[in-house]
């Protein structure tokens, strides 16, 4: 678990001026008031709050990451395991797996100067973990050359 989204749940409750009721303490932030037309207002304490949650709701969610994530590992001269892991927070993408590893394998295809690929092997399914399952796809990849191709293994 990120660490970041607790400090800033933390820091957003240290600048909402929360305190005990008993208690003589200032807040960190001033209550004072920002007039932004002329019928509506906005507290600074609770501008403050709302930024330090956006910021959370981002870290978490972060929605410039890519769904997915490829770990690659070399059997041997020619053939690949590509472990992929869809982020937790998502909004789409749960199909693309499939094609994510096509086109990692035609990449890889094509920077070592093969002619073409064989999928070998390939599964999908969810992992259950605590904080949210996940969506896991494996697949086992063979680049041939043209002498060794048979059109009756091919994608």
């Amino acid at each position: 678990m990120k660490v970041v989204p607790c400090l800033l749940v933390a820091g957003a409750l240290a600048l909402g001026g929360c305190s005990s009721s008993g208690s003589t303490g200032s807040p960190l932030l001033a209550d004072k008031v920002i007039q932004l037309t002329a019928d509506t207002s906005i507290k600074l304490s609770s501008l403050a709050t709302a930024v330090v949650v956006a910021a959370a709701i981002y870290v978490v969610y972060d929605p410039l990451a890519p769904n997915w994530e490829i770990e690659e590992a070399r059997l041997n001269d020619n053939t690949y395991r590509l472990s992929m892991k869809m982020k937790r927070f998502h909004t789409g993408g749960s199909g693309e797996s499939i094609q994510l590893l096509k086109r990692r394998a035609s990449q890889l295809q094509h920077e070592q100067g093969f002619s073409q690929y064989q999928i070998l092997e390939y599964s999908e399914g969810i992992d259950s973990q605590t904080i949210g399952a996940r969506r896991m796809a494996e697949g086992v990849i063979r680049l041939v050359r043209q002498e060794q191709a048979n059109s009756f293994l091919q994608n």
